[in-house]
């Protein structure tokens, strides 16, 4: 072999041996377990397919907040120049993502940018007494109210949810063999008692005359009256009122203290039910002891 013949050969052996292994073999991506070593050639992918947002903010006041926060400065003390600048580089980042969302941003931009600017004028003097206008604070105040909404909506946030913090659970409960009356209120009588007066009235006389009427004599006429008719009778039973407002008022007079001697019991079946009296079960062992 020529010395030529050996350098030929030699070249296309280093033009083979300069192309990396690894550049070849290594596939774009494995997809099933398999190599991808060619891209589709009907692969689609969108502009904007890779954008990302690293930070969502929910409008100009929160984006505001948050550079005063990240920067560690006041809210009472703002220092407009670093922060209107920070805030432009945002919004025009924006801009070049989505033009609606940066509607709102830009018109806080622009209070910014006139914020900024009163601050570089001469302030007008204040009267005596009185502290100079500070441009800033409408926006402090915005700022302020906002952090506290947003607080309050973390805090709301935090309390148990259902279906995510706990999930409804049902339960049967066994209902007790005595069913509980609804307990007779003093108004619940007292309603009762102007409806007997009301029919009263309709029977009364222009009659004066004096009567010597025992609340004792009634007590035992309403026991009376229970017994004749098996220890249960209805409220408006035991009145009758064409005798009349005195005799109504010692009759009420006798049941109240029946009822305060533990004689009869008054009870009612639910709200706004007729009112029933009946003998205790004490009664008549109470009496024969007197």
């Amino acid at each position: 072999m020529s010395v030529a013949e050996h350098s030929t050969s030699g070249a296309g052996a280093t033009a083979v041996a300069d192309v990396p292994a690894a550049a070849v073999a290594t596939p774009l991506a494995m997809i099933y377990g398999q190599p991808l070593t060619q891209l589709p050639l009907d692969l689609y992918i969108p502009p904007d397919a890779m954008a990302v947002m690293l930070d969502a903010f929910e409008g100009p006041l929160d984006l505001l907040l948050y550079l005063i926060r990240k920067a560690n400065v006041n809210v009472l003390d703002i220092p407009m120049a670093p922060l209107t600048e920070q805030y432009l580089v945002y919004v025009e980042a924006m801009r070049s993502q989505n033009l609606e969302l940066a509607a709102d941003y830009l018109v806080m931009a622009a209070i910014l940018i006139e914020i900024k600017s009163r601050m570089l004028l001469p302030r007008p003097k204040a009267l005596e007494g009185e502290e100079a206008e500070d441009p800033r604070a409408e926006l402090v105040r915005r700022l302020i109210e906002y952090e506290q909404m947003k607080l309050a909506a973390y805090a709301l946030n935090e309390l148990p949810q259902a279906e995510r913090d706990f999930e409804w659970a049902e339960a049967w409960v066994e209902k007790a063999l005595r069913r509980r009356l609804p307990e007779v209120t003093v108004f619940d009588l007292q309603d009762a008692w102007h409806a007997i007066l009301r029919q009263a009235s309709l029977h009364t006389h222009h009659m004066v005359q004096r009567e010597e009427l025992s609340v004792r004599e009634h007590m035992a006429l309403i026991l009376r009256q229970l017994r004749d008719a098996g220890g249960f009778v209805e409220f408006g039973e035991l009145f009758d009122p064409a005798l009349g407002a005195p005799v109504l008022v010692v009759h009420m007079l006798a049941l109240l203290e029946l009822a305060r001697e533990q004689l009869l019991e008054i009870t009612q079946v639910e709200a706004f039910a007729p009112i029933y009296l009946r003998l205790a079960d004490d009664s008549g062992k109470r009496k024969d002891s007197r």
